[in-house]
């Protein structure tokens, strides 16, 4: 009995050898080159990484749409997300930063803000919001983006305040 392999023309033996362990992609896009054409498939696999991972994290997934108006909006909810991820990826290359988008913002993330509390001898609380100090990773990030942080922040809303309250 033969194989597979062995029934083969000689010339398709050569091409499966040849092709084995290579990766063929197939498109119907035009392109200048194989590099342009290898750039606009890796944006295409950055861009279904991205909305992958946001799915997965709102746990939207999988969703099968029937109305065109649900998978506009199911497009529509992680698409922000991806834009001001692609903008900080450029940021940080043209900074020529060490920080990938994901390391930037796990390390971005872990920013606090304080709110200080201070009881006054009329009974009144004076209520201060600050960010807290940035360790050296937080701080180079934020200076390769060229984004400085004001020291003091507003408060828009206020938990746990006496009607009394007075805002610094």
């Amino acid at each position: 009995m033969t194989s597979a392999a062995e029934r083969q023309k000689p010339e398709q033996q050569q091409w499966r050898e040849a092709r084995e362990g290579a990766y063929l992609p197939r498109t119907n896009l035009t392109a200048d080159g194989a590099a342009d054409l290898w750039k606009k498939y890796m944006q295409l696999t950055e861009v279904e990484a991205a909305f992958r991972t946001l799915k997965s994290e709102l746990a939207i997934r999988p969703l099968f749409h029937q109305l065109e108006r649900r998978v506009k909006a199911h497009v529509l909810v992680p698409f922000p997300r991806y834009a001001l991820q692609v903008t900080l990826k450029h940021l940080l290359k043209r900074r020529a930063s060490e920080y990938s988008p994901a390391e930037a913002l796990k390390w971005l993330a872990e920013i606090h803000r304080v709110d200080i509390v201070l009881p006054t001898v009329e009974g009144r609380e004076i209520w201060l919001r600050r960010i807290a100090k940035f360790d050296a990773r937080q701080q180079s990030i934020l200076q390769q983006l060229q984004v400085q942080l004001p020291e003091r922040l507003a408060l828009t809303q206020i938990l746990k305040c006496s009607e009394n309250s007075a805002l610094a």
